[in-house]
């Protein structure tokens, strides 16, 4: 089952980072909490190590009354007594003297205990007194005499300022805690509303242009971001492939009509020549109309083939040295009649000597009739149509001029893409300048085409493999 990316995040990032956020409050509450009692220890055993040994001497302690008169100096002269609480506990397990002056009944003091049985004589102990006081308590054992006879004191000191403060601490980590949390939970909202919708929008989009609909367009993105690219470039994508498949379309319909026009004149004019075969000028005139139609199919056919192997890739050249300049004019000389029964005048301006390069004969003069053909066709009669051939740092520029309608600044960025024609009223495929391009591009070559509407075309073809 496909989890959502909000899912996720909510999983595996806001989860992780309460959980993180959980354990690292509890982490330093923990560490603090022992940190600052381990201070109150460390004061205690400091104090407790000064003081004990200056009052008790194990020699002199022998007798209860004299145990109990130096407990009682002992609590009098203590300094701390606003600090902390002192017990004298004598051997029996009683309290003989406090500091604070009261006599103590019904009080635990599991620490003394605990120091009896440890080897070093000393006892600590957290807990609540009788009336619930939080404190650390913390009982030396004093050294045995001769007698075997000996002591304890206790030492007692509250802690409930010391948890106060910690409460502080506990209550400000955990604020932090939950600023932490709440960042990540509003940067993750962002995060969705920036990131995620828009993503599910653009899917929504993408998937209703997987179905052909490629009039839906994804809308302006507010930031400026990957995001923001991404929509434009689906965008871009979705009017790319509707213009695509417009020209597919009607190129489909050009062709169509392009085999339907001289299929019809080839069959009118063979069911002509069956039934008048005995008028010999008119059935000259239907094998003329039948031999032309021919070739006109022949031809489309062949740039529909040459089209097909430039998409496979299988488009090759056979290269050889040429004089660029006789294959030139044999071209022009297919083109004379043309302009004599269009009115047309064809002016040529190529050198009489030989010009030899590198390239494949049959491609370029495939090229040179398709540039020269589309300037007869989208000329006018009593127009004009030029071809000149110049040599200029040491590369071969031919130019093909004509005065005929010209080319939209719009359509002349891509007039040489496949399928595309500038002028849908003027016969032809719409792939003979994509397939001349690319004859030239294989011959290292450039062809440029400058136009301007209503006064004419200039296409020029340059060649630099000079030898």
């Amino acid at each position: 089952m496909r989890r959502s990316i909000v899912k996720r995040w909510i999983f595996y990032i806001f989860g992780t980072t309460i959980a993180i956020t959980i354990a690292i409050a509890v982490a330093a509450c923990f560490i603090i909490k022992n940190n600052h009692y381990n201070i109150v220890k460390t004061n205690l055993e400091s104090r407790a190590n000064s003081l004990v040994m200056t009052y008790f001497e194990s020699d002199t302690y022998v007798y209860d009354e004299i145990f109990n008169d130096m407990a009682n100096d002992f609590v009098n002269d203590f300094q701390d007594k606003d600090i902390m609480e002192a017990w004298v506990i004598d051997r029996n397990g009683n309290v003989v003297a406090s500091t604070s002056g009261f006599s103590v009944k019904d009080e635990s003091y599991p620490d003394y205990d605990y120091a009896l049985t440890n080897e070093d004589g000393i006892g600590e102990w957290i807990g609540e007194t009788s009336n619930n006081e939080k404190v650390m308590a913390l009982t030396y054992v004093l050294p045995r005499n001769t007698q075997g006879v000996s002591g304890a004191i206790r030492y007692i000191i509250s802690l409930e300022e010391v948890d106060r403060q910690l409460i502080l601490i506990f209550v400000l980590i955990t604020f932090l805690g939950l600023l932490i949390i709440m960042y990540v939970g509003i940067t993750g909202v962002f995060f969705v509303r920036t990131i995620i919708i828009p993503v599910q929008k653009i899917n929504d989009r993408a998937s209703k242009m997987a179905k052909g609909d490629f009039t839906v367009s994804i809308e302006k993105h507010k930031y400026n971001d990957e995001i923001g690219a991404l929509s434009k470039t689906i965008n871009n994508m979705a009017y790319e492939i509707g213009e695509t498949e417009r020209t597919k379309n009607e190129f489909i319909s050009t062709v169509s009509h392009e085999l339907r026009t001289p299929l019809t004149a080839i069959k009118g004019w063979g069911e002509t020549i069956r039934s008048s075969s005995d008028d010999s000028e008119l059935v000259d005139k239907g094998i003329d109309v039948i031999v032309n139609e021919t070739e006109r199919l022949s031809g489309l056919v062949e740039e529909l083939l040459d089209f097909s192997r430039m998409e496979s890739g299988r488009f090759s050249l056979r290269v050889s040295e040429m004089d660029i300049v006789t294959e030139l004019k044999e071209v022009i000389m297919a083109f004379d009649n043309r302009s004599i029964r269009e009115n047309i005048q064809l002016i040529t301006e190529i050198p009489d000597e030989a010009i030899i390069i590198n390239g494949d004969k049959n491609r370029i003069k495939q090229a040179f009739v398709n540039v020269i053909d589309n300037a007869f066709k989208y000329n006018k009669e009593n127009g004009f149509v030029k071809v000149t051939l110049d040599v200029i740092d040491y590369k071969v520029v031919i130019k093909v001029i004509d005065n005929g309608c010209g080319i939209s600044r719009f359509d002349l960025p891509r007039i040489k893409e496949k399928f595309y024609k500038a002028n849908n009223s003027v016969r032809g495929s719409g792939i003979g300048l994509a397939v001349t391009d690319e004859i030239i591009k294989m011959h290292n070559g450039e062809m440029v085409v400058e136009s301007t509407v209503g006064k004419g075309t200039t296409v020029s073809i340059i060649l630099p493999d000079l030898k």
